[in-house]
């Protein structure tokens, strides 16, 4: 199953799951990050930290290693 920190800029995805075992997976759920929510990597900083998505309408920048505990 793919993560949401290996998707490439300009790529669609759908939340599948969030994993609860990550110390920052109730603030990724706070923030909008909910299984079948479509997400899209919109761009990267330099040393790709953070990331940058589109979603529900919105734009939020999350560290890599949050995204990583977003399965897609």
């Amino acid at each position: 199953m793919r993560r949401a920190d290996e998707l490439s800029i300009g790529e669609r995805a759908v939340i599948k799951d969030v994993d609860n075992s990550h110390p920052s997976a109730h603030r990724i759920l706070e923030i909008g990050f909910t299984p079948g929510q479509e997400i899209e990597l919109l761009n990267c900083s330099v040393f790709n930290d953070p990331l940058a998505f589109a979603i529900r309408g919105t734009i939020i920048a999350i560290r890599k290693k949050e995204a990583h505990c977003i399965h897609i």
